[in-house]
């Protein structure tokens, strides 16, 4: 009985400290993939960069059975008129794919647009003038696609 009782304490106990670990690495319990996949997509530049760190070592997170693919800005253009939208258009690909797999895009499809445009108009931020004003239009354009046909 006692036996029993230390081994459920200890159980008990590892399970705890694992669930105070701040997530890290794909060596963090999988049952925070939820906790991850949302802190990969949210609207900030802290949330994209995590993102793309975390792409470039995909194995570290192969526990958690994310699904990395892409088909990038889909049948737009990736880089229209010479402005950079491909790495949007790959995290906005892992956002809808992770949560449709999930069975939680509703809930989250406002939000991973939303993460999408904010991208996009970080692009738009390496230019100026006339030629930002018109990434700043490619880039609502895009938004609107999402947000009425994604």
């Amino acid at each position: 009985m006692r036996r029993r009782v230390a081994a459920t304490l200890a159980t008990t106990a590892l399970a705890l400290t694992a669930a105070l670990v701040p997530v890290t690495s794909a060596s963090a319990a999988p049952a925070d993939k939820a906790t991850v996949l949302s802190n990969w997509t949210q609207t900030s530049a802290a949330s994209y960069n995590a993102f793309f760190a975390a792409r470039a070592d995909q194995g570290a997170w192969s526990a958690y059975g994310f699904d990395w693919s892409t088909d990038y800005c889909t049948t737009s253009p990736d880089n229209p008129f010479g402005f950079p939208f491909a790495n949007s258009c790959v995290r906005h690909d892992f956002g809808y794919r992770n949560y449709t797999a999930a069975g939680s895009f509703d809930a989250n499809k406002s939000r991973l647009d939303s993460a999408f445009y904010a991208d996009l108009k970080r692009v738009c931020t390496a230019y100026s003038g006339v030629k930002k004003a018109s990434c700043d239009a490619t880039a609502w354009t895009y938004y609107q696609a999402v947000v009425n046909l994604g």
